[in-house]
């Protein structure tokens, strides 16, 4: 039963997000958590190895959310929910390609979509960022803390670098650097 859930889930998931993988981020984490499956800081993990891995992010994501919740079996039945309606409607478009990019609605769809896709990336960039910022909840006390100088020090240097263009995998091995230092040098 888990695995039509898992499947199931998915397919609604990859169904009804447009946008790629983090657009469909705020959905995974509330369907992760409303299933009792991951907590957020799992999550917020996760979608650091999605991430940090070859691969398309919602494929990677869907796939460690599958492994974890019932192992393989699990992960494929995750990852083939995400990818089938993509799958599906890359097939029909393709099909009649000409009509959808002409047809005014489809066209007028696109034009409302985009905008919706950016606010589900920025919905998801804010939960992370409460989840690495605050992941107590909110409080006076964390501005004590010297983690959260720490995470705001590497935030700002990865926007820095990724603004100035470097390789993301660089930023990345940077970032990985700094915090593994910083966890030796303070015992963090």
């Amino acid at each position: 039963m888990i695995y039509l859930k898992l499947f199931l889930i998915f397919l609604k998931i990859g169904a009804f997000t447009f946008g790629g993988g983090y657009a469909m981020l705020p959905l995974v984490a509330d369907e992760a958590a409303a299933q009792g499956w991951l907590d957020s800081e799992t999550m917020l993990d996760f979608v650091a190895v999605s991430e940090s891995t070859p691969g398309p992010f919602a494929v990677n994501i869907a796939t460690f959310v599958g492994s974890r919740t019932a192992g393989v079996f699990g992960a494929v039945c995750a990852t083939a929910g995400v990818v089938l309606p993509s799958f599906i409607i890359i097939l029909i478009v393709s099909k009649f390609l000409a009509k959808f990019r002409e047809n005014r609605f489809v066209s007028g769809a696109m034009t409302g979509i985009k905008p919706a896709a950016t606010g589900l990336i920025a919905a998801a960039l804010f939960a992370a960022a409460a989840t690495v910022f605050f992941p107590a909840g909110l409080s006076g006390a964390r501005f004590a803390e010297p983690s959260f100088y720490l995470s705001a020090g590497i935030f700002a240097l990865a926007a820095v670098l990724a603004f100035k263009k470097l390789h993301p995998i660089a930023v990345v091995g940077v970032c990985a650097a700094l915090g593994v230092a910083a966890g030796y040098a303070f015992g963090l």
